[in-house]
Order: C-alpha cells, then structure tokens, then sequence
C-alpha cells in the first residue's frame, strides 16, 4: 500500500511538472486560461515564471525525498537535493507565489487563499530546514510531510479545475473554491498521516 501510494504519487507530481514545463516553456503565455488570467500573467511575467519554475525543483524533487532507499544509500545526494528542494522550489516559488497571489483570478476569497497557501509553503519550508539544522530528524520528517502536502497543491489544483468544468459550475466562482480546496485537504490528509497511533 505504501509503494503504491509513492508511486502515485510521483507519477502525479512528475506529470504535472511536465505539463507545467511544456506549457509554461514552449507554448505562449496563458494561451488556454481564461482572458482576465492571461492578462494578468502577462502583466506579471516576471513572478509567473519564477514561480513556475522554481516550484518544478520542488515538485520534481520532493518524491525522491521520501525514498527510505535513497536515503539510506545516497544520504549526500538526499541533502544536496533536499537544498535545492528547499532553497529554490520552495523559497523562490513561495516567494514568487506570494507575490502572484495577490493578483490571483477569483477575487479576495482565492487571493486569500493562494496566499495563506504561499506563507504555509515557506513557513513548514522554513520549520522542516532550522529542525535538519538542529540535527531533529522526525521533527525534520514531519515538516516535509507538511510542507509536500502543499507542494501538490499544484497537482490537486490541476485534478479540481476539470471537475469543476465537469460539473458544470461557474468558473469564476469555483476557482476562488479551489483556492482552498487545493491544499487545505491536502494538509489535513498529512496530518491524519502524521498522528502518534500512526507513527
């Protein structure tokens, strides 16, 4: 269950990587979002892009991370990446995505939202390096867990917008639903995770 669930996993987090590359690197910007997102993005190409780029580090990364096998076998390689996970997927992509958050589609509601998701990203980001740094593995264990949990916020946001178009609703009133709802669950699976009956 567990290989299954990391497998999952990874080939949700590689995939969305991929598709955010292909899009975002090759083909013009916002070309398939709504006309008031494509304005935006080209306002704000500068903090789209960092954003965008600097979360790939973390996405691409982040499934490694949790490889007991890897850690074991190459524990310099799991740091050197865990550095780069942290230094620019999480710090230069919540930073950029802080900024992008405020001019987020969606109105106040989905601005809030992208932005309590940005400082939740850099704090737990924030947590999980001063607990490695300080030698306090579990605790340094646990807020990754946290911090990935937000991480794929970018792949549950992309699994909410076609069930919302699905379904048939409004996009300008799911999107700010979907502001939350693409990383509050999340966050509240990795707690459930993180329980002490569970440990």
């Amino acid at each position: 269950m567990r290989l299954t669930g990391h497998l999952t996993l990874s080939v949700l987090s590689l995939g969305v990587a991929g598709y955010a590359l292909f899009v975002y690197g090759f083909l013009p910007l916002g070309i398939a979002l709504h006309p008031d997102m494509r304005a935006t993005f080209e306002a704000q190409r500068i903090g789209i892009y960092a954003h965008v780029f600097a979360a790939l580090f973390a996405l691409v990364l982040g499934p490694f991370q949790f490889s007991a096998r890897l850690r074991a076998a190459r524990p310099a390689l799991h740091r050197w990446m865990g550095r780069l996970y942290l230094g620019i997927g999480v710090l230069v992509g919540g930073l950029a995505g802080l900024y992008m958050a405020s001019f987020a589609f969606g109105g106040p509601v989905a601005r809030l939202g992208f932005g309590l998701l940005a400082l939740g990203w850099l704090y737990t980001g924030l947590r999980a390096y001063l607990a490695i740094r300080a030698r306090q593995v579990m605790e340094h264990r646990r807020w990754m867990v946290r911090n990935f949990a937000l991480t794929f916020a970018a792949v549950t946001l992309r699994l909410w917008l076609p069930a919302s178009f699905v379904a048939g609703l409004p996009f300008e009133q799911s999107y700010a639903v979907i502001a939350w709802l693409c990383w509050v669950p999340n966050l509240l699976v990795a707690e459930w995770m993180l329980r002490p009956t569970r440990a």
